[in-house]
């Protein structure tokens, strides 16, 4: 039976005649077909996702999915949090506590908060779509792991200066800079603010002023290193400043003679000049300053006048007599520059 032909009965004759379809017919039922089809379906999304609200499977499973690794970024970022409060307090301490014990600089907050410079690390998250969220989650674990590496660094640091504990004890200027004979000195003028004796104005001064008669002994309170040695008519006349490390520093002023030179070695005990009064001076005496960090703190807190003069003596058995055995270098052999 040919597909192009239809059958149709005649009531009249009682047969079944053939009756042919155009060929108009047979393109534009197909296509009719297929038209109701496409508007059925539209019609279909229309209702299903318009009128009734519903998201297609699909578009469900995604938000699904979508929502599960939201869930999980959030997540990750609670821990980071956790992380960056843990990594905040060994900061807090190893600058407040640990490098300060030492007499290490803090690290600068720059240094710990340092961003990263040049090409876009991110750009990809932009041109993938990704959203914000993946990118600061990505920005906040390159930022917590370079600052992990930093304080990681500063702790080797620390644990290296540590097992020097031993040498910062003998470092830290721990005793008077002359022996505390009652007999020879007198504390003519403290740490602090002060009315100055020669101006008559007030100002700070900025260490300790042991009065005695000039060529008394003066003693370094620490083990160090000589950093300078100068011979001035003004400010602080003949002085020695030595460098103990651990960010202390001590100065001895108005000395009459020196027996250092710079970047001489030196140990706790040991005789480095004589009293005096020379530069600005109203009579004299020992000038001596505690240097921390680069600031100035009261000399006081780190030596004991009371000790008797026989135990000072114990505790520079080991050089020889001051009055005795002061080795002046010639370069540096100096008369008292005058009084002022």
């Amino acid at each position: 039976m040919s597909k192009n032909k239809k059958y149709v009965f005649n009531s009249r004759t009682l047969l079944y005649e053939v009756k042919k379809r155009s060929r108009a017919s047979r393109v534009l039922m197909p296509l009719c077909m297929f038209a109701v089809s496409v508007v059925m379906a539209f019609v279909y999304f229309w209702i299903y996702t318009s009128v009734l609200g519903w998201e297609l499977p699909k578009t469900a499973l995604l938000k699904k999915k979508n929502a599960e690794w939201c869930s999980k970024v959030e997540v990750m970022n609670m821990q980071l949090d956790s992380y960056e409060e843990a990594l905040t307090s060994l900061q807090m301490r190893d600058d407040g506590i640990y490098r300060s014990i030492f007499g290490m600089n803090e690290i600068p907050a720059e240094v710990r908060n340092a961003g990263f410079g040049g090409v876009n690390r991110y750009a990809h998250y932009d041109e993938s779509g990704s959203g914000l969220l993946l990118k600061d989650m990505a920005v906040r674990l390159d930022v917590l792991t370079k600052k992990t590496y930093v304080q990681s660094r500063s702790f080797d640091e620390v644990a290296l200066l540590s097992k020097r504990a031993g040498d910062m004890a003998m470092c830290i200027p721990a005793i008077p800079p002359i022996n505390p004979d009652p007999s020879v000195y007198r504390l003519s003028s403290g740490f602090g603010y002060r009315k100055d004796p020669m101006s008559g104005r007030t100002a700070r001064h900025t260490g300790v002023d042991f009065a005695m008669k000039p060529g008394n002994p003066v003693y370094a309170t620490g083990d160090g290193v000589v950093e300078s040695v100068k011979f001035e008519f003004f400010g602080y006349g003949n002085q020695v400043v030595i460098d103990h490390g651990f960010g202390y520093k001590t100065r001895y002023a108005h000395l009459k003679a020196v027996g250092v030179v710079e970047g001489m070695k030196i140990k706790r005990g040991e005789c480095i000049g004589q009293s005096g009064n020379s530069g600005k001076s109203s009579g004299p005496h020992l000038h001596y300053e505690v240097i921390y960090k680069g600031n100035h703190i009261n000399p006081a807190n780190y030596y004991d006048l009371s000790i008797t003069p026989e135990e000072y003596a114990v505790m520079v058995q080991n050089t020889a007599d001051a009055s005795k055995n002061i080795t002046l270098h010639p370069s540096h052999r100096r008369r008292d520059n005058g009084k002022s």
